[in-house]
């Protein structure tokens, strides 16, 4: 048997190309052990069991070849829910916190609206949302049935009822006269010749989820296309893109047709998310 301190460093070790190695080592161990990460630091010289190393040994190989953690886990936390990830869903990101943060930053608290969260994978941004506005009613869309279900289950699994999920490419489920206060999304924006696709935890992504067009566009201008017929006078739009690709939200905002068009940077200081409402 084998000290929790001395697994944790013979991980870290082979970890060379990730950007945590530490953090990585411990989630995984802490997924092995069913402990928390505190009991890893707290019971360093504890040894671990043999069928339990063997379990941690055969993830950090996974690992090291460049699989994602939260594939290994399948589990991810985000604006501090834990959330059912698989290879169907896109892992959530922090920077995707920010559309979130945005999101209820325009939404009264105590406001009953309806809000669409189109290609919701995960379900990340829908039950971020929903959890903390729970008046509000959230229809969460996605083309891929394998993704709405590890949605669902997130949201059984958090007891939120004031979800409903639909299949739907972008606005297609939605009925003709079907209005909504906001609409938000995380599309594909991707490049499909980008070189950063055969890199890190992205080769291992949906490239559903990740790849739109030779432009990295072609989803977006579907979305601010059809979005248009279901919002509310006044309605809100919001789309995550790439760190490039502000400039081109606000003028294809602007040729759609949407009024006040801006955009903002995430924590790294780059171009994240763009909105704008409807006249």
């Amino acid at each position: 048997m084998t000290r929790i301190d001395t697994l944790l460093e013979e991980a870290i070790r082979q970890f060379t190309d990730s950007g945590s190695p530490r953090l990585d080592a411990e989630v995984l161990l802490s997924h092995a052990l069913h402990k928390s990460r505190s009991y890893l630091r707290a019971y360093a010289e504890a040894e671990v069991d043999a069928e339990t190393e063997q379990a941690f040994n055969l993830l950090v190989a996974r690992r090291a070849a460049g699989e994602p953690v939260a594939h290994l886990t399948g589990e991810r936390e985000f604006w501090s829910l834990p959330l059912q990830v698989s290879a169907d869903t896109l892992i959530p990101r922090p920077d995707t916190e920010l559309l979130v943060e945005q999101a209820l930053a325009h939404i009264p608290a105590d406001a009953n609206w309806q809000i669409a969260d189109l290609g919701t994978g995960s379900g990340a941004i829908a039950l971020a949302i929903a959890s903390e506005r729970p008046r509000c009613r959230i229809v969460a869309c996605d083309l891929s049935t394998a993704a709405l279900a590890v949605a669902q289950a997130n949201a059984h699994k958090l007891g939120l009822n004031n979800i409903e999920f639909r299949h739907s490419d972008w606005c297609s489920a939605f009925d003709e006269g079907e209005k909504f206060e906001m609409i938000v999304s995380n599309p594909p924006y991707i490049r499909a010749a980008d070189p950063h696709l055969e890199q890190g935890d992205v080769r291992f992504e949906s490239r559903l989820a990740l790849v739109a067009g030779e432009d990295g566009l072609d989803a977006i201008r579907l979305i601010l296309d059809q979005a248009k017929h279901h919002l509310v006078s006044g309605g809100w739009l919001l789309i995550e893109h790439g760190y490039d690709q502000g400039q081109h939200l606000r003028e294809l905002f602007t040729t759609a047709g949407y009024a006040e068009a801006k955009t903002l940077q995430d924590s790294g200081q780059n171009d994240r998310l763009s909105l704008a409402r409807l006249p």
